[in-house]
This record gives C-alpha cells, sequence and structure tokens, in this order.
C-alpha cells in the first residue's frame, strides 16, 4: 500500500483545477507547452509545473497566462467554478 504524500507534497485543489483549465484551454487554442511558456514569457519547465498544479502563481503570472490564451479573466475563471449542489430533496 502507497504511503500518503508528506503535507509539503500534496497538491493543492485549487491549483490543480487552474493548471488543467490552462492545459485544456493551451491545447484548444493549439500552443505546445513550449510555444505557450514562450507566449507568456514564462518558461517551458515552470509551465509544465503550472498545469500539473505544481506552482502558486502570483496574480502577474495569473494574468499573463489568461492574456495569451485570448480569454477575458471573468471566463477563464468561470471554467474554476464549483458546480452548484443539488437539492437532496429533488
Amino acid at each position: 500500500m502507497a504511503k500518503p504524500l508528506p503535507p509539503e507534497k500534496q497538491k493543492t485543489p485549487e491549483l490543480v483545477l487552474f493548471g488543467e483549465a490552462v492545459r485544456r484551454r493551451r491545447k484548444e487554442l493549439g500552443y505546445s507547452q513550449e510555444a505557450f511558456g514562450d507566449a507568456c514569457g514564462i518558461d517551458r519547465s515552470y509551465m509544465g509545473g503550472i498545469e500539473r498544479g505544481e506552482h502558486n502563481l502570483a496574480l502577474v503570472n495569473i494574468l499573463k497566462i489568461i492574456r495569451a490564451l485570448d480569454i477575458q479573466p471573468s471566463e477563464f475563471f468561470k471554467e474554476l467554478d464549483k458546480p452548484a449542489k443539488k437539492n437532496k430533496s429533488t
């Protein structure tokens, strides 16, 4: 049985969701990870860590990524909204 990761190695769910949304949109736009990193001014290997949910980004870098994805911040962050909880009585 695998041991759980120590707290400092566990990924934060919000960072994982952010990274998944970035990867999904990057691929929709046809960018390789390296080309997208260049478009953002962010190193490709660091971008890989972002997409895997390993880096907690500064707002400046978040906005660079969103601009390179050619989407408004409000539209991008809608993808991170949690689905509404369903009423148990329905």
